[in-house]
């Protein structure tokens, strides 16, 4: 079984590929929707009428056909407009990372390191967290994905230390160091960030003492007294409650939002009774859990059902809570005994708090591939490095370092916000100041001087599986600002302003309303302008929207395409660097959920796999 299914020649052969239908397809993709209508946009790209590539993006079944003589992609060989809108949907989807073949299922991966790495077991603690209890739906499925992988690289490499660039609120950081035993370091450049992870970590701690102390006195409390019981809540409810929730795909705001009420929520649930030194928990079960799945995960005993998440975790994490016994009253051997149980613990986990050592180091820390990892984290050994979804050049920056510091092992990187990216060359192929870019990473790319551009950049960030599922796009809006755009050129010298706009459309009541916000945010003198006159504008123009959604649904099927250029050359990158053994692109993630789901995975040293 390999590890890598595609060789360094093979490799640069796809991306010859991709370049080349990108030299033919990339202007729509570099077409700004502001400029839509001053600069005429469909007339001066598309042959066809937008109703036809309308009819043919949703009718995925039949693409099927000869392209049009003199045509590359679709594209007309001597006006460079497109003709054949089935060729270029064809070529598109042959041009993606699917479509090359180039990418690693995880399962495949998965089980090639566990081979490799002479692992029988996949390294959990007693059993899996449920990470909905403390996170929304789409971290939920992102994060124990990722968390496998990079658990799997630490023990194909021999390592227990992870660090994590870019860790943000800290998902992942905690449900390593919770479901995996590893000693995380979080680097974020953020001390909003950071200092909002120690929050977190200090209120999962809390919470995991408290749920524990729960599921210990439910135990080995044989007939709880009437009051506790006219307090618990029982199964039949709880399923009850489960099935009779329901909640809609949240927008990111949204899952921002819930992130924030669950912790709260963790905090609000735990009381302690002092009294019968008993921890009452009202536990929000995940409401995207279906009952046999409860069932599966947590066993079949009242106690399990009750502690779903936290009777899970690592037995350093949660504090084994035993019958309480006054000092005075121990003897002097079990006096001694106990000690000597505190002194050989302290001694296994180093130093610290057994309750704390696996929880992960959040620090505030910007890196580059020339800072001194060990001067920043004193205690460093060897490691993994991961990032997910690190935003911009800090993708390619973890590879940089992956490749410069010897004590970093393996890496496994999720890149996203591609529109950050620093590019080194420009449209003319002519190289920018010096310094250190985020595309092109390999020096295969670099030498053909290859450029992407902004906005095909940005085009890339747009989720396809998501629109061909009926996502959508937020078309008025982008409307509004095309047609503001052309009512700024007629009326005022600020078309080429560098004020931005911004977000007034989700304040505006009608296209009237809009423009007025508008033009305030960019100080011009609405007085100039009727009510009439701009509604006028919008009348003008509403029945143009179709040619704006169709130029639109082309560049979000050039998205795969252009994502799969930085990949690639991200993955040639790694290839190229002598001391990383092993490279692969991996699909983690389910598109549908997580449209940035492909990891750049690498392994250094011989022998490994």
């Amino acid at each position: 079984m390999a590890f890598s299914n595609i060789s360094t020649e093979s490799l640069k052969k796809k991306i010859d590929e991709v370049r080349r239908f990108l030299s033919v397809s990339l202007r729509i993709a570099n077409a700004h929707t502001v400029d839509f209508y001053t600069r005429d946009v469909w007339r001066a790209f598309m042959a066809v009428d937008p109703e036809e590539v309308l009819a043919a993006v949703h009718s995925a079944h039949d693409r099927t056909g000869a392209p049009e003589v003199n045509t590359s992609f679709g594209f007309c060989d001597v006006s460079k407009k497109l003709v054949d809108v089935s060729a270029l949907l064809r070529a598109a989807e042959a041009h993606s990372l699917p479509g090359l073949g180039v990418c690693v299922q995880r399962q495949t991966l998965m089980d090639t390191l566990r081979v490799k790495g002479g692992d029988t077991q996949d390294g959990m603690s007693d059993g899996p967290l449920l990470p909905d209890e403390f996170m929304n739906s789409k971290k939920a499925h992102e994060v124990p994905a990722m968390a496998e992988v990079v658990a799997a690289l630490s023990r194909c490499c021999k390592v227990k230390q992870v660090i994590d660039v870019g860790s943000g609120k800290g998902y992942l950081c905690s449900f390593l160091s919770m479901q995996y035993n590893l000693q995380v370091f979080g680097i974020d450049c953020s001390s909003t960030n950071t200092r909002g992870a120690q929050e977190r970590n200090r209120k999962l701690k809390k919470f995991s003492r408290a749920y524990q102390k729960h599921g210990q006195s439910k135990s080995n409390q044989e007939v709880p007294d009437k009051e506790t019981g006219d307090r618990e809540e029982n199964d039949d409810e709880r399923e009850g409650r489960m099935q009779g929730h329901h909640r809609p795909r949240l927008s990111h705001e949204q899952e921002e939002e819930e992130d924030g009420a669950k912790e709260r929520e963790m905090k609000k649930h735990v009381t302690i009774d002092r009294n019968n030194h008993v921890a009452e928990v009202q536990c929000s079960s995940s409401p995207d859990l279906d009952k046999d799945a409860l069932s599966a995960s947590s066993g079949p005993t009242n106690a399990d059902l009750e502690n779903l998440f936290f009777t899970e975790l690592a037995p350093d994490i949660v504090e084994q809570a035993s019958p309480r016994i006054p000092p005075s009253q121990l003897s002097a051997e079990e006096r001694e005994r106990r000690k000597r149980e505190n002194l050989e613990r302290k001694a296994r986990n180093g130093k610290g708090n057994s309750d704390t050592k696996n929880l992960y180091s959040p620090l505030t820390s910007y890196v580059t591939a020339e800072t001194e990892l060990r001067t920043l984290i004193t205690e460093l050994e060897d490691a993994v490095m991961v990032g997910l979804h690190t935003c911009g050049d800090l993708a390619p920056s973890t590879l940089r370092m992956f490749e410069a510091k010897q004590e970093l092992r393996a890496v496994c990187s999720v890149g996203c916000c591609y529109h950050l990216l620093s590019e080194e060359f420009d449209e003319d192929a002519q190289e920018c100041e010096s310094g250190v870019y985020g595309f092109p990473m390999s020096q295969y790319l670099r030498e053909q001087a290859c450029f992407c551009g902004r906005n095909a950049r940005m085009s890339a960030c747009l989720a396809l599986e998501r629109v061909s599922f009926g996502g959508g796009l937020p078309m008025e809006s982008l409307f509004y600002r095309a047609v503001l755009h052309v009512i700024l050129q007629d009326h005022y010298d600020a078309h080429k302003s560098e004020k931005r706009v911004g977000n007034v459309y989700s304040k505006a009541s009608s296209f009237v309303d809009y423009v007025r916000r508008a033009l305030r945010k960019l100080e011009l003198d609405e007085s100039k302008l009727t009510d009439s006159v701009i509604q006028s504008y919008h009348d003008l123009y509403i029945s143009r929207m179709n040619e704006m959604v169709a130029f639109n649904l082309l560049k979000v099927s050039l998205a795969p395409c252009i994502e799969g250029l930085i990949l690639l050359d991200r993955l040639c990158y790694l290839k190229e660097q002598e001391n990383v053994s092993y490279s692969a692109l991996v699909q983690l993630f389910n598109p549908l959920l997580s449209p940035r789901c492909y990891a750049i995975v690498g392994i250094k040293g011989p022998g490994i796999l």
